[in-house]
C-alpha cells in the first residue's frame, strides 16, 4: 500500500488515483507507447487547446513582467533565457499540467508509481538557448523500464530550426548513460539527433533520460515552452510541493490532484 500524507487520498495507490482524474484503459494509446517505448518521446493529442494555448501566454507575460530578474530562482536560473517556476502556485491555468488523464497515463507508463516534481516555463532568448546534449535525471543510470523520471514540454510557440527547437536522440533513454560520460563534446552535433518540429499547441512527453537539448534560437524573439517535469514517487521533487504549497491551491484541488503532488 503507498503511504501518502495528510491531505491525500486515503487509502490510495496511484492507480486508484489516476482512475479518479479520468485516466482509463488503453490511454495514452498504443501508438503513443510504441513511440515511448522505442523512441523515448511522442507527442499526445487532443489534450492542449488554442484557448489553453493563450491562457498560457497571458498567464506567463504576466508573471514575467513581476518577477523580472528573479524569475525561476525558485528552482533555478539559466544564462539566455527567461524561466519561471512553482508555476502550480501562480496560476489555475496550469492546474491540467498535473491533472490531464492523457498525459498522466503516459507519465505511468513510464514510472509506474509518480509525483509531479515541478511546473515551470523556459524562453530561449534571441542569440541564445544552446544546451549540452543532457538527461533530466542526474542519478545513476538505471536498467531499461527502470526509469525515474519523465518530462512534458507544452509549446507555446512554433518549433522550428530557426528559433531554437530542442533536438533528441531517439532511442538513448535505453543506453543506460548519461550523454556527459559518453560524449567528448556534448554541446557538439550528435549523428543520430533529430530536432522537434511542431506547431504552437503542441505537447511532447519524453523520458526523462533520453539525451535533449534546446538549441540556438536564431530569430528576434523568445521561443516559449512550459514544462511539467514527474519523478518517480520516493525520490526527492525538483520543488518540494509540500514546502511551498499555498493555503489557496490546497484548497483548490481534489484529493487527487493533491496526491499527483504529494502534498
Amino acid at each position: 500500500m503507498t503511504t501518502v500524507r495528510t491531505g491525500s487520498c486515503t487509502d490510495a495507490g496511484i492507480g486508484r488515483t489516476l482512475a479518479e482524474l479520468g485516466v482509463r484503459p488503453g490511454m495514452p494509446g498504443p501508438d503513443v507507447i510504441e513511440r515511448l517505448d522505442e523512441d523515448g518521446y511522442a507527442f499526445l493529442p487532443d489534450v492542449f487547446t488554442p484557448t489553453m494555448l493563450e491562457a498560457f501566454r497571458a498567464r506567463l507575460a504576466r508573471l514575467t513582467a513581476a518577477e523580472g530578474a528573479r524569475g525561476g530562482s525558485e528552482v533555478g536560473q539559466e544564462s539566455g533565457t527567461m524561466r519561471l517556476s512553482d508555476l502550480v502556485n501562480k496560476g489555475t491555468e496550469f492546474d491540467v499540467c498535473f491533472t490531464s488523464p492523457v498525459l498522466l497515463a503516459g507519465v505511468a507508463h513510464i514510472l509506474d508509481d509518480f509525483t509531479l516534481s515541478s511546473v515551470s516555463s523556459r524562453a530561449a532568448l534571441p542569440g541564445e538557448g544552446h544546451q549540452a546534449l543532457h538527461a533530466d535525471w542526474s542519478g545513476e543510470s538505471p536498467a531499461p523500464g527502470v526509469y525515474q523520471a519523465c518530462n512534458s514540454m507544452w509549446f507555446l510557440d512554433d518549433f522550428v530550426e530557426e528559433n531554437g527547437a530542442t533536438r533528441v536522440v531517439p532511442g538513448s533513454h535505453r543506453w543506460g548513460r548519461a550523454p556527459e560520460e559518453a560524449l567528448d563534446d556534448p554541446f557538439a552535433p550528435h549523428p543520430d539527433e533529430r530536432l522537434v518540429l511542431a506547431p504552437a499547441g503542441s505537447l511532447l512527453l519524453f523520458n526523462g533520460h533520453l539525451w535533449h537539448g534546446g538549441t540556438r534560437n536564431r530569430t528576434g524573439s523568445p521561443r516559449r515552452a512550459l514544462h511539467a517535469y514527474f519523478t518517480r514517487r520516493g525520490n526527492p521533487q525538483q520543488l518540494d510541493q509540500a514546502r511551498y504549497a499555498r493555503p489557496e491551491t490546497r484548497a483548490r484541488l481534489s484529493p487527487a490532484a493533491r496526491f499527483v503532488l504529494d502534498i
